[in-house]
């Protein structure tokens, strides 16, 4: 039985649009332009970090980073950032009895953000706060603590193989593959992606359907 399930953030729970429009602006930079970019090193399993340094060659992401939060125009998250589903599903796995943590490759300030929006989910933690962000095997170490449940109990979501799937199925968690954003749609029907994930959804609500499943 699936006890806990356990929620990537980025393009799982929340949108990208204000994260690469805001960088765009930021980097006076044509905001297809930069999707664009985004989408090329998706494509090529690049960091997409890259895509900023393609925009502007030498940039030192963490340095323009803290000059944007020195500037007022650092992250931001409200409640238009989320997806459609997200409180709705998450209230209603919880209402099942399942418990639901949200714990992803984010910054502090993104665990303060989300905070602040009161989601339907148990624990919340984040890369920046753990010391240590996915795909390494401490991050999931991390998240079987406070899965407080047996590995084969948890149920790991996420849209990225590489930062999700994978590792989350190494670690002994089971997985689902969410057809969302942008490495969620490109990889959906990969072999290599459906063979390692125990599930391949399209929404959050399809998850109600595995909370009793053993």
């Amino acid at each position: 039985m699936i006890k806990t399930m356990v929620f990537d953030i980025g393009e799982t729970l929340t949108r990208d649009d204000r994260y690469w429009a805001s960088w765009a602006d930021w980097l006076n930079t044509p905001r297809h332009t930069l999707s664009a970019l985004v989408g090329a090193v998706v494509a090529q399993g690049l960091d997409n970090a890259e895509a900023l340094r393609l925009a502007r060659p030498g940039l030192d992401v963490d340095a323009e980073y803290a000059a944007r939060e020195a500037a007022g125009r650092g992250e931001h998250l409200d409640e238009t950032d989320l997806y459609d589903d997200v409180r709705p599903a998450l209230a209603a796995l919880r209402a099942a009895g399942v418990r639901v943590v949200i714990a992803g490759n984010q910054t502090t300030r993104v665990g303060e953000l989300l905070r602040a929006l009161d989601l339907p989910a148990d624990f919340l933690a984040t890369s920046g706060e753990w010391g240590c962000a996915k795909p390494d095997p401490e991050f999931f170490a991390r998240v079987m603590t406070v899965a407080d449940v047996q590995p084969w109990e948890t149920l790991y979501v996420g849209d990225h193989p590489a930062n999700d799937i994978y590792p989350a199925a190494y670690a002994g968690l089971r997985t689902a593959h969410l057809r969302r954003g942008p490495w969620g749609h490109l990889w959906a029907d990969d072999p290599a992606v459906a063979a390692a994930a125990d599930w391949r959804v399209n929404s959050l609500h399809d998850l109600l359907d595995l909370a009793d499943l053993s």
